[in-house]
């Protein structure tokens, strides 16, 4: 089945990178171990990493025994935060056309994309990785397994 929400791979990579740096607080955590916890590919991930640190969402440590940890504690990093450090800013879409093809009025939709575009938009400016303490722990589970 589609999803009506879409987001890119690397963008739920990093979300879900993030929050199992914010799981580990007390450790550096391997891109072999986030890639095998995650089960995705560690070159995939090494780009996402790369952009993360970058923006100073995650710091590296170069190194046998290295690995990466949050840049930031977790009550000053947003969902938004780390959505837009991969795609940069979150647009205002009211148009499933990529180019939109009437002036919105009269919409098949009516204002569903715009309500629903505003709603996550506000729940990921409002959500921190620190709110999140409650999610269970990475539970990842492949269809057929």
């Amino acid at each position: 089945m589609n999803q009506v929400l879409k987001i890119s791979e690397a963008a739920s990579l990093a979300l879900h990178t993030m929050m199992l740096l914010a799981e580990n607080s007390d450790k550096l955590v391997s891109t072999k171990d986030i890639a095998s916890t995650l089960k995705v590919s560690e070159a995939h991930l090494s780009k996402v990493l790369q952009r993360l640190t970058k923006v100073g969402m995650v710091s590296a440590i170069r190194g046998p025994k290295g690995g990466f940890r949050l840049g930031r504690s977790t009550g000053e990093i947003t969902l938004l935060d780390i959505y837009e450090s991969i795609e940069g800013p979150m647009g205002e879409h009211d148009c499933l056309f990529t180019t939109p093809v009437c002036t919105g009025e009269n919409c098949i939709l009516g204002d569903l994309l715009s309500s629903v575009n505003t709603k996550v938009r506000k729940y990921f400016n409002e959500t921190h990785l620190s709110d999140l303490n409650g999610v269970k722990k990475f539970e990842y589970v492949r269809a057929g397994k």
